[in-house]
């Protein structure tokens, strides 16, 4: 015979709704506050000058790396069609300016052909990169 009264087993609940709150306010402000980088995946040796100013970084950048290969804006395209991948993307711009990142080992030639289908695009504005000379 039991004199006691059967107790009930409460389960603990852990409110863990404010936890949540605090977590995503933290990563919200982690996410506004970080500053963001943005370094093309592309490795050149540009070529140096004494000389040279600097130039805010523009949205239409174009590439050419050692081999010869040219990309826009990281994306890699054919020289014979850069021009009209430049057509597309300079109506938007508002300045229509486009700056060329050349590694310094690669074929004069080939830069002056990006030279050409850049200006034949309709770019009113190149601005050639270099690195500063120590």
């Amino acid at each position: 015979m039991q004199l006691r009264p059967h107790k009930r087993k409460r389960s603990v609940v852990i409110n863990v709704t404010s936890l949540l709150d605090v977590m995503f306010n933290l990563l919200l402000f982690f996410m506004v506050t970080t500053t963001f980088l943005s370094t093309p995946a592309i490795k050149l040796e540009l070529p140096k000058a004494k000389h040279a100013e600097v130039v805010e970084q523009r949205p239409l950048v174009v590439y050419v790396d050692r081999d010869g290969t040219v990309y826009l804006n990281d994306e890699p395209v054919n020289v014979s069609l850069l021009s009209a991948a430049l057509e597309g993307k300079l109506t938007e711009a508002d300045d229509r300016s486009v700056i060329l990142k050349a590694d310094s080992r690669v074929s004069h030639g080939i830069v002056v052909g990006v030279m050409d289908a850049i200006k034949g695009a309709g770019a009113t504005r190149l601005v050639i990169s270099t690195e500063p000379a120590q």
